[in-house]
């Protein structure tokens, strides 16, 4: 059990709160109770990395139904070798990619007006302009979006997240020195949109860092990008 995982026993007194494994046991055995608690403990980091990943609401929320019908059934076959939270993490994960690469194989193409197909209020007022602070958000998300999905996901858990290499490398099922360099790779990515994007000079010669105009990239593991939920981050220990 991890640091992630809810241990038996509350810290005051009371009922004893069982541990995500239990609630899994408890799952597996019958207790209808049990898998509604282990979605609320975890819910909102789930919701959040699939969100940042797929980067469109509707899709982020058929994920992680997706994701947890998936685990709701797959319980059973939950072996304890990794904490519950890298096992949910893992099959959302792989939700939302699953779901990225459809959407790439299968595009579909936007309204003239940005609505969607059925939309009973298709001439809504423009939005107002973005505050100064929401363009870096909004420039970063773009950023983000346009990486591949390896390298996106890796840096959604790594970057935005806070999880450590270990358990990003857990949850997306590869090693270690794999998720340190589409880390790496995306964030020098990252850094040439982000220029690309604020109209920024290109690079000079013998230029370096990860920085980019006003726009801070991360250059290590555990940095946080600048998303406008300052909550997701991983709380310290």
């Amino acid at each position: 059990m991890t640091s992630r995982d809810v241990p038996p026993g509350g810290a005051g007194t009371g009922d004893p709160v069982p541990s995500d494994a239990e609630l899994v046991r408890a799952h597996v055995a019958g207790d209808p109770q049990a898998f509604g608690e282990l979605v609320r403990r975890h819910r909102d980091r789930l919701w959040a990395v699939a969100l940042r990943t797929i980067g469109d609401r509707e899709e982020a929320a058929d994920a992680v139904q997706d994701a947890l019908l998936s685990a709701h059934r797959a319980a059973a076959g939950f072996r304890g070798d990794s904490a519950v939270t890298t096992w949910l993490h893992r099959i959302v994960v792989n939700a939302c990619l699953d779901r990225i690469r459809r959407r790439q194989a299968h595009p579909t193409v936007p309204l003239p007006d940005g609505s969607r197909p059925g939309d009973e209020h298709p001439s809504r007022p423009e939005p107002a302009a973005p505050a100064p602070d929401q363009d870096t958000v909004l420039l970063v998300r773009q950023a983000l979006a346009a990486l591949p999905v390896d390298q996106r996901a890796a840096i959604v858990l790594v970057d935005v997240q806070g999880y450590g290499v270990a358990e990003a490398a857990a949850m997306l099922g590869v090693a270690e020195g794999t998720v340190k360099s589409r880390c790496a790779r995306g964030r020098a990515r990252m850094a040439l949109s982000l220029r690309d994007l604020r109209g920024g000079p290109s690079s000079e010669p013998g230029h370096h860092g990860n920085r980019s105009g006003t726009t801070d990239v991360p250059s290590r593991s555990g940095a946080v990008l600048p998303l406008p939920t300052g909550r997701e981050g991983r709380d310290q220990r």
